[in-house]
């Protein structure tokens, strides 16, 4: 007669690298809706990728910083304005985009500027290994300073779209003028810089009715910020919500003719409990400590750098300790399960972790020592879930 199972006889199979949600690189990524658009306005070499879409004359895309699509579907009574648009989304079919992996700020602005996604434009991460120096380099701040051509050589949409006789312009904060990542991300065309949400929308209606074939860019911060510090569901989180849908509505209403607005984001968030079953200490835990030269990335999407000759033995021990929690592949079996992307340039290959560990369940992988601010918030995204993946592309025409 069998014997019953018991706690012992339990061995847990890590997750497959190829059940991860790869995003829809090539047809329903952020990295294709520029190209789109500027292929609707006759910007040569690029292609209509998000097929859903039909072409205007004059094209604006609102990027709220944080605003996924689950948490916008959570909140109708705090965004009324895009509650109403949500049947919109991408072409009118009702559906998100994916942000790319990771689902980070720098990683998704690159993808939305330079319609590449993350294996081509290089910016795989939010701190990254440089091959060259051997740091960590944090993308979002542009720490350590890099010369910022080499690390992304290619050249934006807005760059391309004004060569072509396009009117480009981004409307953001002054603050972003001149950074690195504005100039490898977002550059060509006007930068405008405003310190107010209304002067940013009322500007941005202002650059579109300025050509007669126009591409615009404007930006909101706060919902991000707010969901880092507070939780997502917050009442400050919910505020900035409701401010940010004023400001679409605002834009909305100023539409000049023959316009299209896409409210878009970079990525999702989730709050995370602040207690041990959720929140991994690697700066507390010598299994996953071991062999490891760096630890880059963010608590929900983690590249691992091992020492020489370690790769293999981390990878095996990451995958035992974390393995029912995170997807976690190797850097050729995260490029070849696609995800970064289709390709992978050879100046990207060594920025991604020998090993690449994404997180499933609402857990975090925090480094309480090595990063302290980050391993405090409590909004969270990173990783390949629909809470952080899912972006809208909602859409007003005129």
């Amino acid at each position: 007669m069998a014997q019953p199972e018991t706690a012992w006889d339990h061995h847990p199979e890590p997750l497959a690298v190829a059940s991860a949600p790869v995003p829809e690189y090539g047809s329903g990524s952020l990295a294709d809706l520029l190209p789109t658009l500027a292929a609707g306005l006759g910007v040569p070499d690029m292609g209509a990728a998000i097929s859903e879409l039909t072409p205007a004359d004059r094209n604006c895309v609102f990027l709220i910083d944080g605003l996924g699509w689950e948490q916008l579907r959570a909140h109708p009574g705090d965004a009324p304005f895009m509650t109403s648009l949500l049947a919109t989304s991408r072409g009118g079919t009702g559906r998100p985009l994916t942000a790319g992996y990771p689902a980070t700020t720098a990683t998704s602005l690159a993808s939305v500027g330079t319609g590449l996604p993350p294996g081509a434009h290089g910016l795989p991460g939010y701190t990254v290994r440089n091959p060259d120096t051997g740091e960590l380099m944090n993308q979002l701040r542009w720490q350590p300073w890099t010369p910022p051509g080499p690390w992304q050589p290619y050249p934006t949409v807005f760059q391309l779209a004004h060569a072509a006789g396009v009117h480009a312009a981004q409307v953001s904060s002054p603050t972003f003028e001149n950074t690195p990542l504005t100039k490898v991300a977002l550059s060509g065309g006007r930068f405008l810089g405003r310190l107010s949400g209304e002067d940013r929308v009322d500007l941005a209606a202002e650059q579109l009715a300025a050509g007669d074939r126009s591409l615009v860019y404007t930006y909101f911060a706060e919902v991000d910020g707010a969901g880092h510090r507070f939780g997502v569901d917050s009442d400050a989180w919910r505020g900035q919500l409701m401010y940010a849908d004023r400001l679409v509505q605002r834009l909305a209403e100023q539409l000049p003719p023959r316009s299209a607005l896409y409210i878009t984001a970079d990525h999702g968030m989730i709050d995370v409990p602040f207690d041990e079953q959720h929140r991994i200490d690697f700066d507390e835990d010598w299994e996953l400590s071991a062999g490891v030269a760096l630890l880059g990335g963010e608590g929900r999407a983690r590249h691992v750098y091992a020492v020489p000759g370690a790769a293999n033995d981390v990878l095996t021990c990451w995958r035992e300790v974390l393995g029912e929690q995170f997807w976690v592949a190797s850097r050729d079996e995260a490029i070849a399960a696609g995800w970064f992307g289709p390709r992978i340039d050879e100046r990207v290959y060594g920025r991604i972790g020998d090993v690449v560990a994404a997180a499933r369940d609402d857990v975090l992988l925090i480094a309480s020592q090595r990063e302290p601010k980050e391993s405090a918030m409590v909004g969270n995204h990173g990783s390949m879930t629909p809470a952080e993946q899912l972006v809208p592309l909602l859409e007003v025409r005129s």
